[in-house]
This record gives C-alpha cells, sequence and structure tokens, in this order.
C-alpha cells in the first residue's frame, strides 16, 4: 500500500501545488497515505468505514491524519471522500483504481524479479484490484497470475463472470482489508488480459493460513495477508514438479 501511496504524491507534487490529499480506505491504504502524507509534507484526511478496527483508526490519527467515519462499507467512505475533495483543494490518492498506484503497487513484482531467479506462477489477494493489476501488467504474461480471494469478498471473481466490474455485497473476515465493493476500472482490463485464474478461499482456510504463518515462520497476518497463502495451504493451486511459486 506504502508504494503506491509514496508513488502518486510524488508525482503530484512534481505538476500541481495542492499539499492536501484525501482518501478512502478500510484501513491499511489510509494508514499508507497517512505516512506518504507526513513524510512528503501533505495533510491526509482519511475517510474509513464504521467497521474499520480501533487499532487503524488510532494508527491514522498517530501518523497525523485526520480521521472521518462514514458509512459501513469501503464504498460509503469514497462517496464522502468524493464529495470532500469537491468541497477543497485536496487531491485524491485512491487505493486501487489509479496508475500512479498500480505503478507503484506494482513495484513488488519487479522486486520479486530482482530478488529471484524468476518465478513461475504468483498468488495475489485480491480486493479492489490495485496490487494485482500493477503486478500483472509488469509481468504482462511471462509470469502466470493468479487471484485469490475470500468467498465474502468476489470481487474480482465476480467481475470476471460478469464482464466486466459489478457491484457485489463484501463481508466476512478479510472485509476489512479486502472489502472493495466493486473492482477498479482501470483493472479490469488489464486483469482481463495478464491473469490467468481466478480462486475463492473460505473464511476458515484464511483463519488456517493465519496459524500457520506463526506456527512455521513467527509472521503475524492478517486476514487479507494470509488470502494468497490459505489458496496453497488449501489445495485450491496445485503446482507442478519444480514450480516456483510466489
Amino acid at each position: 500500500k506504502a508504494r503506491g501511496a509514496f508513488n502518486r504524491l510524488l508525482h503530484h507534487a512534481q505538476q500541481h501545488p495542492s499539499r492536501r490529499v484525501a482518501a478512502a480506505s478500510g484501513g491499511n491504504h489510509g494508514i499508507a497515505v497517512a505516512l506518504a502524507a507526513r513524510s512528503l509534507g501533505f495533510t491526509a484526511d482519511i475517510f474509513v468505514p464504521a467497521n474499520t478496527p480501533e487499532a487503524k483508526r488510532e494508527l491514522l490519527e498517530s501518523l497525523g491524519a485526520t480521521v472521518h467515519a462514514q458509512g459501513q462499507q469501503y464504498a460509503q467512505a469514497f462517496e464522502a471522500c468524493e464529495q470532500f475533495i469537491a468541497d477543497t483543494d485536496a487531491i485524491l490518492c485512491h487505493a486501487y483504481d489509479q496508475a500512479d498506484t498500480l505503478a507503484g503497487q506494482g513495484t513488488v513484482a519487479r522486486e520479486w524479479a530482482d530478488q529471484t531467479a524468476g518465478l513461475d506462477t504468483v498468488l495475489v489477494a485480491v480486493g479492489g484490484g490495485g496490487l494485482i493489476g500493477g503486478m500483472a501488467a509488469w509481468y504482462q504474461g511471462d509470469t502466470r497470475v493468479i487471484a485469490v480471494e475470500t468467498t465474502g469478498c468476489p470481487t474480482l471473481h465476480a467481475a470476471l463472470a460478469a464482464g466486466g466490474p459489478v457491484d457485489i455485497a463484501v463481508g466476512g473476515i478479510a472485509a476489512d482489508s479486502l472489502g472493495a465493493r466493486r473492482l477498479g476500472k482501470q483493472v479490469y482490463p488489464i486483469v482481463q488480459r495478464y491473469v490467468a485464474a481466478s480462486l475463492l478461499v473460505t473464511d476458515d482456510e484464511v483463519v488456517a493460513a493465519r496459524r500457520f504463518a506463526w506456527s512455521a515462520c513467527r509472521v503475524l497476518l492478517e486476514a487479507g495477508g494470509a488470502t494468497a497463502l490459505a489458496a496453497w495451504l488449501g489445495g485450491h493451486y496445485q503446482a507442478s514438479p519444480g514450480e516456483r511459486v510466489g
């Protein structure tokens, strides 16, 4: 998330005078925007749904952001953010549907290319699609990209089934981090061209993946962070002998 937020603000700072940024977020993107804003001399207004965990709100405030709790879902927080931008000189830092955000988050794929001898397949958790869109745009088919979502937040899965982004109901264990109601418009053409498959995992499988990450690696993951791992551990993706998977 920080990659997309920093890239957006750095690009904006080169072209426009405003030093005020606004973003809507379930929490993580907002934290990244607040961090980037503090680091680069911007003020940040972050719009979050009312169900955003208190720990994330406290972190936002500790980073100097003004926090606005609006509605019960990300989409409602985003509508309030858009109105705020219309009434002020703030610029939008979108969580996923913005070229600067996509390019910044896509650097994850570039780092993997630099740090490994090459991956055959990557499993990527999806909310609104910023991470998978940026990574798939970087790989452009050279590495197989597999989308992974929970059954409660099947935004990309639903878009592929419908032939384009559609509104869905979101819920379940990963809603605070993967709960975008609609896949990004800029993301969908990239997904359509470069994402090989879309997998769904259950909340129970995400819980099991979180437990595994802690017991085996001593890594603490929130639900969204364990979603791709859940597809691997749950057998939803079967690797071929010798296949290198990220």
